[in-house]
């Protein structure tokens, strides 16, 4: 087994990383490590407040045996004691702590801090796994041994996942979105109040909308001679949090290349991904993309766990010539804390693991 660590465990990040490497066939979790107040204490004691409230915010229960393993200062953690860090902290920490762990340790972050490095790559299960390669890049920058790869934000997960077919197929010339974003994108601190989202929409989102109109362009840009070669098209973001738990809900206008009827999209969505989905990896659905007819749908309560929430949702497929003659439209989801965060992460740690570290499992 490969043993893993989270670091920043006892958050709503973390908490998933935990349910998701939960009997997982290849990890093993042999270490937890989060903030000073937190370190020392059984983890079961950890996440509870100074009122004794136990502050597990996951629909499934506390993993077995966890509730009692000893939680470490991330500060001070080891990380030659495990072969894989998974990091789930805030992005000011991770800026800290992540290089120090990459000189010895692989590290798979949920956290911006290295996004927009030339030298690391924004992996999306799927869609760009040849970007590993410039991991190597980033290990001669830096003299790591280790390395550290980001997951996207969260938002723009299915976004990128449903445009990645469109732009192999049929080319992309621009992109119009709005973003109909869940409440535990916010995270739990400071998080939102009941007052701020009760009968309630919040028509901006700070720092969200220069992410998700950049992070798209790296991950479906080409690698060429040791670098990432952005994407050309523009992406125009409006991006809102509205009162729902789980799952974004995107609604996108693209421009291709070239005509892109709706039936031809429905197409090479559904076709997408399955050279990916067969290489068998743990936490991988069947299915990339699943499109839907139904012209109410998707809906984040009924479509986000979808693949075991891993799947992004597309519906409403139709024609649009607003933006120019070849033009379309649909609506996509996706678990924002499950493809767009600790799943996905692991996701892609079982990939690296596999494909580019080579180890046996």
């Amino acid at each position: 087994m490969i043993r893993v660590a989270i670091i920043g465990a006892t958050g709503i990040v973390g908490q998933q990383f935990l349910v998701g490497l939960d009997g997982h066939p290849w990890f093993k979790v042999t270490k937890l490590a989060a903030s000073q107040r937190s370190a020392g204490k059984k983890y079961i004691d950890a996440l509870r407040d100074d009122a004794g409230s136990l502050k597990w915010w996951c629909p499934e229960p506390i993993p077995a045996g966890v509730a009692e393993m000893v939680v470490e200062d991330a500060e001070e953690f080891d990380p030659t004691q495990v072969d894989l860090i998974f990091s789930a902290v805030d992005t000011a920490i991770a800026k800290k702590l992540e290089p120090v762990y990459a000189k010895t340790t692989p590290v798979v972050s949920t956290a911006s801090a290295f996004r927009y490095e030339a030298d690391t790559p924004i992996l999306i299960g799927g869609v760009n796994m040849d970007h590993a390669q410039l991991i190597r890049v980033q290990q001669a920058n830096r003299g790591w041994k280790g390395f550290v790869v980001p997951k996207s934000n969260c938002t723009i997960s299915g976004l990128t996942v449903s445009l990645k077919p469109i732009l192999d197929t049929f080319g992309v010339r621009r992109v119009v979105m709005t973003s109909l974003q869940a409440m535990s994108g916010a995270g739990r601190t400071p998080g939102l109040s009941a007052m701020d989202m009760m009968e309630n929409v919040i028509p901006y989102i700070p720092g969200e909308e220069p992410k998700v109109e950049m992070e798209p362009q790296k991950i479906l840009g080409i690698l060429k001679n040791g670098a990432i070669e952005p994407a050309p098209f523009p992406i125009s973001a409006t991006c809102t949090r509205v009162p729902v738990l789980d799952g974004h809900l995107v609604c996108a206008t693209v421009e291709t290349e070239r005509e892109a009827t709706p039936e031809a999209v429905k197409k090479a969505m559904v076709e997408f991904g399955k050279d990916f989905a067969a290489l068998g990896l743990p936490s991988s659905p069947q299915h990339l993309i699943e499109v839907t007819d139904d012209p109410f749908r998707p809906q984040p309560r009924m479509d986000r766990e979808r693949g075991g929430g891993m799947t992004t949702t597309v519906g409403r497929i139709r024609p649009d010539t607003v933006l120019g003659p070849n033009g379309i439209r649909y609506v996509c989801l996706a678990h924002n804390t499950k493809l767009g965060a600790a799943k996905g992460a692991i996701q892609t740690g079982e990939y690296l693991a596999k494909y580019f570290l080579n180890w046996q499992v």
